[in-house]
């Protein structure tokens, strides 16, 4: 649930005189999905999170700062660009930490334009993305936000050396299993909430 997204558009539009239905309206959704919105149930995306601050006449930054510091729903990213690998993965993700809002990649690109909107707790990197190194993609999440985790998910031992010269805090051979997960999420860098994981 995220309370300081609900709060501050609800001051946001209670401040513009305006009701959860005039809102919908210029947003072209439901009232109710304002309301859920308002009431930290549901939070919207960056799309909508954009026209929101135009509708309301406010910097979209603000709002978006207050989506990327929900406590309740760390967000964590996957980027593997076998499509595979990532459909039988995001399942043990979601089973080790049932509070994360967990997303999954197959272009570097579209992690960063993610990150550079929402604030990543935990990042599960491939070392070979395609033509991408992960290495670099790392270095690249952390100069966005220092304070991501960065464990990095790969077939070759031969990378390890290398990958924690990035600022790294894990790294994990595939196939990933709970066991091995669960154990690399006590060793995070920075942790964060995992509320109702089993440990």
């Amino acid at each position: 649930m995220n309370r300081q997204f609900a709060e501050i558009l609800k001051k946001l539009r209670t401040g513009k005189g305006l009701s959860q239905r005039d809102l919908a309206e210029r947003m072209y959704v439901n009232r109710s999905t304002v309301a859920r919105w308002e009431s930290g149930s549901r939070l919207p995306d960056a799309v909508m999170i954009s026209r929101l601050s135009q509708c309301l006449g406010t910097d979209v930054n603000i709002l978006l700062s207050a989506a990327a510091e929900s406590e309740d729903a760390p967000n964590v990213i996957m980027v593997d660009d076998r499509k595979l690998f990532l459909s039988g993965a995001l399942p043990i993700l979601e089973e080790a930490m049932p509070d994360a809002a967990i997303t999954g990649f197959t272009r570097p690109s579209e992690a960063v334009e993610y990150a550079q909107s929402n604030r990543i707790a935990l990042a599960f990197l491939d070392i070979e993305i395609g033509k991408t190194n992960g290495l670099d993609l790392c270095r690249t999440l952390l100069s966005i936000n220092p304070r991501t985790n960065v464990v990095y998910l790969t077939a070759h031992v031969e990378y390890s050396f290398d990958a924690w010269s990035t600022g790294a805090c894990g790294y994990l051979l595939k196939p990933i299993t709970p066991e091995t997960l669960r154990a690399q999420l006590e060793n995070l860098r920075y942790p964060f909430s995992l509320r109702g994981a089993e440990k």
